[in-house]
Protein backbone atom coordinates (compact mmCIF):
# COMPACT_ATOMS: atom_id res chain seq x y z
CA UNK A 1 0.00 0.00 0.00
CA UNK A 2 1.47 3.14 -0.91
CA UNK A 3 2.12 6.08 1.79
CA UNK A 4 -0.99 8.03 0.41
CA UNK A 5 -3.29 5.50 0.91
CA UNK A 6 -2.38 4.66 4.89
CA UNK A 7 -4.33 7.51 5.85
CA UNK A 8 -7.41 7.02 3.71
CA UNK A 9 -7.49 2.82 4.66
CA UNK A 10 -6.66 4.20 8.88
CA UNK A 11 -10.05 6.57 8.30
CA UNK A 12 -11.95 3.90 7.21
CA UNK A 13 -10.90 1.24 9.13
CA UNK A 14 -11.94 3.81 12.31
CA UNK A 15 -15.06 4.17 10.75
CA UNK A 16 -15.87 0.68 10.57
CA UNK A 17 -14.71 0.14 14.17
CA UNK A 18 -17.28 2.93 15.60
CA UNK A 19 -19.90 1.49 13.93
CA UNK A 20 -19.44 -2.54 14.92
CA UNK A 21 -18.06 -1.86 17.90
CA UNK A 22 -19.24 0.72 19.74
CA UNK A 23 -22.80 1.27 17.25
CA UNK A 24 -23.39 -2.44 17.09
CA UNK A 25 -24.25 -1.98 13.56
CA UNK A 26 -23.40 -5.46 11.47
CA UNK A 27 -21.13 -6.00 9.13
CA UNK A 28 -24.23 -5.97 5.74
CA UNK A 29 -24.99 -2.41 7.70
CA UNK A 30 -21.81 -0.97 7.80
CA UNK A 31 -21.18 -2.55 4.21
CA UNK A 32 -24.27 0.16 3.14
CA UNK A 33 -23.43 3.18 4.52
CA UNK A 34 -19.87 3.09 4.13
CA UNK A 35 -20.72 1.79 0.34
CA UNK A 36 -18.60 -1.22 0.30
CA UNK A 37 -19.06 -5.15 0.45
CA UNK A 38 -19.32 -7.04 3.60
CA UNK A 39 -15.66 -9.44 2.77
CA UNK A 40 -14.09 -5.40 2.82
CA UNK A 41 -16.03 -4.58 5.84
CA UNK A 42 -14.66 -7.81 7.79
CA UNK A 43 -10.93 -6.42 6.61
CA UNK A 44 -11.16 -2.95 7.82
CA UNK A 45 -11.80 -4.51 11.29
CA UNK A 46 -9.08 -6.85 11.16
CA UNK A 47 -6.63 -3.95 10.03
CA UNK A 48 -7.94 -1.84 13.01
CA UNK A 49 -7.31 -4.81 15.62
CA UNK A 50 -4.33 -5.72 14.04
CA UNK A 51 -2.95 -1.49 14.21
CA UNK A 52 -4.05 -1.70 17.97
CA UNK A 53 -6.97 1.32 16.90
CA UNK A 54 -8.98 -1.26 18.24
CA UNK A 55 -8.21 -2.96 22.17
CA UNK A 56 -10.59 -5.89 22.67
CA UNK A 57 -10.29 -6.92 26.98
CA UNK A 58 -12.66 -9.27 28.04
CA UNK A 59 -13.59 -8.98 31.90
CA UNK A 60 -15.23 -12.23 33.86
CA UNK A 61 -15.41 -12.61 37.32
CA UNK A 62 -15.80 -16.58 36.02
CA UNK A 63 -12.32 -16.26 33.87
CA UNK A 64 -9.92 -18.61 35.38
CA UNK A 65 -7.03 -16.62 33.59
CA UNK A 66 -8.03 -13.54 35.32
CA UNK A 67 -7.85 -15.47 38.67
CA UNK A 68 -5.15 -16.78 37.90
CA UNK A 69 -3.62 -13.37 37.26
CA UNK A 70 -4.92 -12.16 40.82
CA UNK A 71 -3.19 -14.59 42.28
CA UNK A 72 0.21 -14.07 40.70
CA UNK A 73 0.12 -10.47 41.92
CA UNK A 74 -0.97 -11.67 45.37
CA UNK A 75 2.03 -13.84 45.94
CA UNK A 76 4.59 -11.99 44.18
CA UNK A 77 3.50 -8.16 43.45
CA UNK A 78 4.09 -8.19 39.94
CA UNK A 79 1.18 -6.79 37.14
CA UNK A 80 0.37 -10.36 35.50
CA UNK A 81 -1.47 -11.37 32.19
CA UNK A 82 -2.27 -14.49 31.72
CA UNK A 83 -2.83 -16.04 28.25
CA UNK A 84 -4.87 -19.29 28.26
CA UNK A 85 -3.59 -21.79 26.23
CA UNK A 86 -4.88 -24.86 26.24
CA UNK A 87 -2.47 -27.66 27.80
CA UNK A 88 -2.12 -29.96 24.79
CA UNK A 89 -0.40 -27.21 22.71
CA UNK A 90 3.19 -27.85 21.74
CA UNK A 91 5.68 -25.36 23.12
CA UNK A 92 6.52 -23.81 20.06
CA UNK A 93 2.50 -22.80 19.49
CA UNK A 94 2.20 -21.99 23.55
CA UNK A 95 5.34 -19.73 22.37
CA UNK A 96 3.70 -17.82 19.62
CA UNK A 97 0.39 -17.29 21.22
CA UNK A 98 2.28 -16.11 24.03
CA UNK A 99 3.98 -13.37 22.10
CA UNK A 100 1.55 -12.50 20.07
CA UNK A 101 -0.29 -11.30 22.75
CA UNK A 102 2.55 -9.46 24.45
CA UNK A 103 3.28 -7.86 21.85
CA UNK A 104 -0.33 -6.24 21.70
CA UNK A 105 0.04 -5.44 25.58
CA UNK A 106 3.19 -3.65 24.56
CA UNK A 107 1.53 -1.15 22.40
CA UNK A 108 -0.15 0.37 25.64
CA UNK A 109 3.32 0.72 27.67
CA UNK A 110 5.46 2.45 24.89
CA UNK A 111 5.15 6.39 24.73
CA UNK A 112 7.39 8.78 22.88
CA UNK A 113 11.15 10.03 24.74
CA UNK A 114 11.58 6.47 25.85
CA UNK A 115 14.32 4.74 26.35
CA UNK A 116 13.42 1.23 25.59
CA UNK A 117 15.74 -1.90 26.42
CA UNK A 118 15.47 -5.14 24.87
CA UNK A 119 17.11 -8.50 25.57
CA UNK A 120 17.33 -10.67 22.79
CA UNK A 121 16.60 -14.61 23.11
CA UNK A 122 13.59 -16.87 21.43
CA UNK A 123 11.36 -15.08 23.36
CA UNK A 124 12.01 -11.57 22.52
CA UNK A 125 12.36 -12.70 19.15
CA UNK A 126 8.93 -14.20 18.60
CA UNK A 127 7.49 -10.73 20.37
CA UNK A 128 9.34 -8.87 17.96
CA UNK A 129 7.17 -10.93 14.54
CA UNK A 130 4.12 -9.61 16.05
CA UNK A 131 4.65 -5.87 17.23
CA UNK A 132 1.97 -3.85 16.81
CA UNK A 133 3.07 -0.27 15.17
CA UNK A 134 2.48 2.86 17.19
CA UNK A 135 4.29 6.35 16.31
CA UNK A 136 6.92 7.78 18.77
CA UNK A 137 8.85 10.58 18.70
CA UNK A 138 12.16 10.81 20.75
CA UNK A 139 12.26 7.18 21.93
CA UNK A 140 15.17 4.91 21.52
CA UNK A 141 15.45 1.18 21.78
CA UNK A 142 18.72 -0.31 22.97
CA UNK A 143 19.75 -3.79 23.00
CA UNK A 144 20.78 -4.50 26.57
CA UNK A 145 23.42 -7.18 25.80
CA UNK A 146 25.92 -8.56 23.33
CA UNK A 147 25.55 -10.94 21.30
CA UNK A 148 28.71 -12.35 19.29
CA UNK A 149 30.46 -15.37 20.35
CA UNK A 150 33.34 -17.40 18.98
CA UNK A 151 31.17 -18.63 15.99
CA UNK A 152 29.28 -15.54 14.86
CA UNK A 153 28.93 -11.80 15.84
CA UNK A 154 25.65 -12.11 16.24
CA UNK A 155 24.95 -9.10 14.45
CA UNK A 156 22.38 -10.92 12.49
CA UNK A 157 20.36 -12.63 14.45
CA UNK A 158 20.14 -9.51 17.49
CA UNK A 159 19.99 -6.50 15.04
CA UNK A 160 16.78 -8.44 13.23
CA UNK A 161 15.11 -8.45 16.71
CA UNK A 162 16.19 -4.44 17.21
CA UNK A 163 15.37 -3.89 13.50
CA UNK A 164 11.24 -4.59 14.20
CA UNK A 165 10.86 -3.10 17.49
CA UNK A 166 12.99 0.05 16.12
CA UNK A 167 10.53 0.48 12.72
CA UNK A 168 7.16 -0.79 15.07
CA UNK A 169 7.41 2.69 17.50
CA UNK A 170 10.00 4.79 14.74
CA UNK A 171 12.58 4.85 17.41
CA UNK A 172 16.25 5.16 17.06
CA UNK A 173 17.74 1.72 16.80
CA UNK A 174 21.33 1.41 19.46
CA UNK A 175 23.31 -2.03 19.08
CA UNK A 176 25.51 -2.94 21.85
CA UNK A 177 28.56 -4.38 19.45
CA UNK A 178 30.28 -6.78 22.55
CA UNK A 179 30.56 -10.28 22.98
CA UNK A 180 27.89 -12.25 24.93
CA UNK A 181 30.57 -13.66 27.10
CA UNK A 182 34.18 -12.28 27.30
CA UNK A 183 37.10 -14.53 27.66
CA UNK A 184 38.29 -12.50 30.89
CA UNK A 185 36.87 -10.40 33.55
CA UNK A 186 39.57 -7.76 32.96
CA UNK A 187 38.81 -7.23 28.86
CA UNK A 188 35.39 -6.49 29.84
CA UNK A 189 36.27 -4.25 32.61
CA UNK A 190 38.68 -2.22 30.05
CA UNK A 191 36.13 -2.08 27.06
CA UNK A 192 33.38 -0.92 29.28
CA UNK A 193 35.52 1.87 29.93
CA UNK A 194 35.92 3.06 26.27
CA UNK A 195 33.43 6.08 25.68
CA UNK A 196 31.85 4.45 22.36
CA UNK A 197 31.07 1.86 24.54
CA UNK A 198 30.11 4.38 27.72
CA UNK A 199 27.62 6.07 25.23
CA UNK A 200 25.38 2.66 25.30
CA UNK A 201 26.07 1.73 29.11
CA UNK A 202 24.63 5.20 29.94
CA UNK A 203 21.21 4.33 27.68
CA UNK A 204 21.00 1.26 30.01
CA UNK A 205 21.28 3.92 33.34
CA UNK A 206 18.24 5.44 31.41
CA UNK A 207 15.79 2.81 30.23
CA UNK A 208 12.18 3.69 30.75
CA UNK A 209 11.09 0.24 29.41
CA UNK A 210 12.81 -3.07 29.73
CA UNK A 211 11.48 -5.98 27.10
CA UNK A 212 13.09 -9.66 28.41
CA UNK A 213 12.50 -13.60 28.48
CA UNK A 214 13.93 -15.54 30.90
CA UNK A 215 16.59 -18.44 29.70
CA UNK A 216 16.29 -21.93 31.16
CA UNK A 217 18.78 -25.00 30.74
CA UNK A 218 16.26 -27.11 30.05
CA UNK A 219 13.52 -25.96 28.15
CA UNK A 220 12.33 -27.90 25.01
CA UNK A 221 12.23 -24.32 22.87
CA UNK A 222 15.75 -23.90 24.24
CA UNK A 223 16.89 -20.18 24.97
CA UNK A 224 19.17 -19.09 22.47
CA UNK A 225 22.06 -18.47 24.82
CA UNK A 226 21.92 -22.17 25.84
CA UNK A 227 21.32 -23.18 21.93
CA UNK A 228 23.48 -20.89 20.10
CA UNK A 229 26.99 -22.03 21.21
CA UNK A 230 27.88 -19.12 23.83
CA UNK A 231 28.68 -21.33 26.81
CA UNK A 232 31.67 -23.86 26.85
CA UNK A 233 31.25 -27.31 28.83
CA UNK A 234 33.64 -25.71 31.51
CA UNK A 235 30.79 -22.84 31.76
CA UNK A 236 28.07 -24.88 31.90
CA UNK A 237 29.53 -27.39 34.60
CA UNK A 238 30.15 -23.91 36.52
CA UNK A 239 26.53 -23.03 36.16
CA UNK A 240 25.35 -26.11 37.57
CA UNK A 241 27.88 -26.36 40.37
CA UNK A 242 26.36 -22.35 41.20
CA UNK A 243 22.96 -23.77 40.99
CA UNK A 244 21.72 -21.54 38.60
CA UNK A 245 18.10 -21.33 36.98
CA UNK A 246 18.51 -19.32 34.49
CA UNK A 247 19.06 -16.35 33.28
CA UNK A 248 17.86 -12.35 32.26
CA UNK A 249 20.14 -10.75 29.23
CA UNK A 250 22.92 -13.38 29.98
CA UNK A 251 23.07 -12.78 33.38
CA UNK A 252 22.63 -15.89 35.61
CA UNK A 253 21.03 -16.23 38.72
CA UNK A 254 20.02 -18.69 41.73
CA UNK A 255 16.38 -19.81 42.42
CA UNK A 256 16.51 -16.98 45.53
CA UNK A 257 17.65 -14.74 43.50
CA UNK A 258 21.50 -14.09 43.77
CA UNK A 259 23.11 -13.52 40.98
CA UNK A 260 26.84 -11.21 42.11
CA UNK A 261 29.10 -14.28 43.26
CA UNK A 262 28.06 -16.32 40.20
CA UNK A 263 32.06 -16.30 38.12
CA UNK A 264 30.63 -16.31 34.73
CA UNK A 265 28.66 -13.27 35.55
CA UNK A 266 31.74 -10.99 35.60
CA UNK A 267 32.18 -12.16 31.83
CA UNK A 268 28.96 -11.37 30.57
CA UNK A 269 28.27 -8.80 28.29
CA UNK A 270 25.60 -7.02 29.84
CA UNK A 271 25.00 -4.67 32.34
CA UNK A 272 24.39 -5.73 36.03
CA UNK A 273 20.93 -7.14 37.02
CA UNK A 274 20.79 -3.87 39.43
CA UNK A 275 20.57 -1.59 36.32
CA UNK A 276 18.03 -3.45 34.60
CA UNK A 277 16.00 -3.66 38.16
CA UNK A 278 16.31 0.22 38.14
CA UNK A 279 14.30 0.66 34.45
CA UNK A 280 10.50 1.97 36.29
CA UNK A 281 8.81 -0.83 33.86
CA UNK A 282 9.95 -4.33 33.86
CA UNK A 283 8.74 -6.60 30.99
CA UNK A 284 9.03 -10.25 31.34
CA UNK A 285 7.03 -12.49 28.76
CA UNK A 286 7.42 -16.44 29.29
CA UNK A 287 6.14 -19.49 28.00
CA UNK A 288 5.94 -23.10 29.33
CA UNK A 289 5.90 -24.78 32.11
CA UNK A 290 9.54 -25.84 31.90
CA UNK A 291 10.17 -22.00 32.71
CA UNK A 292 9.06 -22.15 35.96
CA UNK A 293 12.11 -22.26 38.18
CA UNK A 294 13.74 -19.94 36.19
CA UNK A 295 10.73 -17.14 36.48
CA UNK A 296 10.54 -17.75 40.22
CA UNK A 297 14.42 -16.80 40.21
CA UNK A 298 13.50 -13.65 38.10
CA UNK A 299 10.34 -12.63 40.33
CA UNK A 300 12.75 -13.53 43.61
CA UNK A 301 15.94 -11.35 42.26
CA UNK A 302 13.09 -8.40 42.24
CA UNK A 303 13.37 -7.97 37.83
CA UNK A 304 9.94 -8.57 37.02
CA UNK A 305 7.33 -5.72 37.17
CA UNK A 306 4.97 -6.28 34.49
CA UNK A 307 4.52 -10.46 33.73
CA UNK A 308 3.01 -11.89 30.58
CA UNK A 309 2.98 -15.60 30.30
CA UNK A 310 0.45 -18.64 29.71
CA UNK A 311 -1.62 -20.44 32.00
CA UNK A 312 0.77 -23.46 32.40
CA UNK A 313 3.62 -21.59 34.24
CA UNK A 314 1.41 -19.53 35.95
CA UNK A 315 0.04 -22.55 37.63
CA UNK A 316 3.60 -23.52 38.20
CA UNK A 317 5.21 -20.43 39.84
CA UNK A 318 2.45 -20.75 42.55
CA UNK A 319 2.82 -24.70 43.62
CA UNK A 320 5.05 -24.42 46.78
Amino acid sequence: MSDAAQPMRTQQALRAAHLYYLQDLTMDAIADELGTSRSSVSRLLKYARDTGLVDIQIRSPLDQAAALSRNIRARFGVHAHVVPVPDHTSDVDRLERVALSAARILTQYVESNMVIGISWGSTVSAVSRYLVPKTTHGSTVVQINGAANTRTTGIVYASEILRRFGEAYGAFVQQFPVPAFFDDPATKEMLFRERSIRRVLDLHERMDLVVFGVGAPQAPVPSHVYSGGYLDPEDRDELTEAGVVGDVSTVFYRADGSWKDIGVNARAGAPDLDTIKRAPRRVCVVAGRSKAASLKGALAAGLVTDLILDESVGQAILQP
